[in-house]
């Protein structure tokens, strides 16, 4: 298989082959901002790891071929933290970087030494996502997988935009097409590493990165439940989801 200079796949033969869908899960932040004492992934959130209700999602999706967690190299706290991610489909690699997009390129790297394939697609979900429901994961599938560039869950903004200077407003701004981006973000293995590469490590997400090479992911309509725990408060608010969610055998029944 051949990729074009603008991330596109060419045709060939490897294209004829249903394509496989994996995770990748980047788990090598610290979350400073969110002051929980560590890496936030691994802070305590209704009786487990924010990581584990992560996996735990990932791994009712019935469509994916395995879950691979990019560790940073020093990480001698995963496996204690989320001691249910076992299994054939459960990887794990230990060669995350500083920044997200080298722990992601490292994790690309990693899929493919373990056999995926160019033309795979790979869903790129944050650790600290952790209300994520199987069946968002497969609306993402199901609307990304005959799609030529991939896409993400992504929300439509509804709030009313302000511009600020100084912590005043200054200007209020067009909301009609924005979008607020979620994870999980999917798209296919060589496009992704070649635009990851290109963009280098300030972007902040993968679509950001393919859009660099001048496409246009698809937006799936998330959830505002699949909020990313960033700051103290947001852990509070994620107990109390947590306590009101279906579990997640019974979204797993809904997507089979």
């Amino acid at each position: 298989m051949q990729v074009t200079k603008t991330g596109r796949i060419l045709e060939s033969s490897a294209m004829s082959d249903s394509p496989r869908c994996y995770a990748l899960v980047p788990c090598a932040g610290t979350g400073v901002r969110a002051a929980v004492g560590g890496p936030k992934q691994y802070a305590a959130l209704a009786g487990q790891s924010v990581v584990a209700h992560t996996l735990q999602a990932l791994a009712a999706v019935p469509q994916l071929s395995a879950t691979l967690v990019v560790l940073a190299p020093e990480d001698t706290q995963f496996e204690r933290q989320a001691p249910a991610f076992t299994g054939s489909k459960a990887w794990i690699t230990r060669c995350g970087g500083t920044t997200r997009a080298a722990s992601v390129s490292a994790g690309l790297q990693a899929l493919r030494e373990r056999g995926a394939q160019d033309a795979d697609w790979v869903l790129v979900h944050d650790a600290a996502r952790c209300l994520l429901q199987p069946a968002w994961v497969v609306r993402l599938i199901n609307a990304c997988r005959a799609d030529a560039v991939g896409g993400l869950l992504a929300l439509p903004l509804a709030d009313t935009l302000k511009q600020a200077h100084d912590g005043r407003a200054v200007r209020t701004l067009a909301r009609d097409d924005k979008w607020l981006a979620q994870t999980p973000q999917m798209f296919r293995l060589a496009p992704l590493l070649h635009a990851l590469h290109q963009a280098g490590d300030a972007v902040t997400d993968e679509a950001s990165a393919i859009e660099a090479l001048g496409l246009q992911p698809l937006l799936v309509s998330g959830e505002q439940e699949n909020i990313k725990l960033t700051w103290p408060a947001d852990f509070a608010l994620a107990a109390r989801l947590l306590a009101t969610q279906p579990t997640r055998d019974e979204h797993a029944m809904n997507t089979r």
